[in-house]
């Protein structure tokens, strides 16, 4: 069974961030349209593309629905399938890192020098941590064949 593709509307194109939005989504079902994907999920995928082709709103509306419907098809796979976009594991972790490591570290540091206006010291090289963590992962994840070859972009 094969992923249904987004129908294209004239006023789309008229519409910059509209479009590179349905750009990416179509991305996203070409990428999994070559992966061997359960019927069951494909059935799930044409339903969230069926909302987005007979959706009948505002442009801004629009845009929501297509990003709605990509964080559920991504949320939808990589729950099933174990598949995850490009430096998925990367831009996660980098705000568990900031929070998990870069705080304590934060707080850590300035508890020894006496000053708590260095508390904010931490956050960045939290942040390192956690995107060194994650890229490990994408890395191992590429390796692994989980990988969609697709960076998804806000």
């Amino acid at each position: 069974m094969e992923i249904k593709t987004l129908v294209k509307q004239p006023a789309v194109e008229q519409n910059i961030k509209l479009n590179r939005k349905l750009v990416q989504f179509e991305k996203l079902i070409a990428e999994l349209n070559s992966k061997d994907l359960p019927d069951k999920i494909v059935m799930t995928i044409n339903s969230k593309i069926d909302v987005i082709n007979s959706f009948s709103g505002t442009d801004k509306a629009l845009k929501k629905q297509i990003n709605k419907m990509q964080f559920q098809t991504l949320k939808l796979v990589e729950k099933e399938r174990k598949l995850v976009p490009k430096n998925h594991y990367r831009n996660t972790w980098l705000a568990i890192g900031m929070v998990t490591f870069g705080v304590p570290i934060g707080v850590a540091f300035s508890v020894s020098i006496g000053n708590m206006a260095f508390i904010g010291i931490g956050i960045p090289v939290g942040m390192v941590i956690g995107m060194a963590i994650g890229a490990g992962m994408d890395q191992k994840a590429g390796k692994e064949g989980r990988q969609l070859n697709i960076e998804i972009r806000s």
